[in-house]
């Protein structure tokens, strides 16, 4: 029985200098892309855009018809292929891992924002408007590729965490208005939309099971059901995940962050992180910097 084929994207390189990439965008047509029709898995993470005809995509036992302007993202360790590509079929393929992505935001916000995303993102049909901006998007992250010096690499890899960003925020509003007819999706998305307006001044179950119209037993139960967390846990994440983007991308002081998100100190900032992570902000500060240093 034949080894099941898995690509690696250290493997994935034109020039020496690509080995520091974390990403590579290619063209692709029938010819470039036969090598991913046959079933295979990655370690890394895959966004195709079509840009032109039409493909049969699976993903694991998930098949879709991805016409143009469609976009699917494949996550590592997903197995795929792709079949009956259209003889005018023309697009592009972005190639990246898991830290451009940020794979603890992958693993703790976007598990809240968007249950089952490895699903959702497999295959996205994105209005005109949208469209037209990730196609912006993908000219600059290409611009970038081709001249890929300390700054442009820098640049490209905020453009594909925009695209990114977007694809992420289109299929939680899509799955979140559209397509959960469960009464209890519906009521975790209006809890996600109550936490993302209120993380910073309320952070009890029950401020937001009285603006639900629920018990905070009932909330609980929900949450758990959806998302595999505490309505607590969910909260409590989301102040977390913010701790975290102010400690690596801004210039605030630990004493700003804590009033910045509704601490009354800095050592109650503190105290939050260490109950949560066993450790300091500084030591999470520079496990942040170490973990996402180009």
């Amino acid at each position: 029985m034949a080894s099941m084929i898995v690509y690696h994207l250290k493997d994935i390189q034109y020039k020496a200098e690509r080995a520091i990439t974390p990403f590579h965008i290619f063209d692709l047509d029938r010819e470039a892309l036969a090598a991913y029709r046959e079933p295979h898995t990655k370690d890394h993470f895959c966004l195709l855009f079509v840009k032109k005809g039409r493909l049969n995509l699976q993903v694991e036992d998930r098949r879709y018809t991805v016409n143009a302007p469609h976009i699917c993202v494949i996550f590592p360790g997903q197995l795929s292929a792709k079949e009956l590509l259209s003889d005018d079929f023309e697009g592009k393929l972005i190639l990246f891992d898991e830290v451009l992505f940020c794979s603890d935001i992958l693993k703790n916000e976007l598990s809240i924002y968007n249950y089952n995303i490895s699903v959702k993102l497999n295959h996205i049909e994105l209005p005109e408007a949208e469209t037209s901006e990730i196609e912006m998007l993908l000219e600059q992250v290409e611009k970038s590729y081709q001249d890929l010096t300390s700054i442009k690499k820098e640049q490209a890899r905020f453009y594909i965490k925009i695209i990114l960003l977007k694809l992420v925020e289109f299929v939680h509003t899509k799955w979140g208005n559209s397509q959960l007819s469960n009464e209890n999706a519906k009521i975790y998305g209006k809890f996600l939309e109550l936490l993302e307006r209120h993380y910073k001044t309320e952070r009890t179950v029950s401020w937001y099971a009285e603006k639900l119209q629920l018990s905070p037993k009932k909330l609980n139960e929900i949450t758990r059901k959806i998302a595999g967390l505490t309505s607590i846990e969910t909260i409590h994440a989301r102040i977390m995940n913010e701790i975290k983007q102010l400690l690596l991308l801004s210039n605030y002081s630990h004493k700003e962050i804590a009033f910045e998100l509704g601490f009354n100190s800095p050592a109650a900032l503190n105290k939050f992180v260490r109950a949560k992570l066993d450790e300091t902000p500084t030591n999470l500060q520079q496990q942040l910097a170490q973990m996402y240093k180009t």
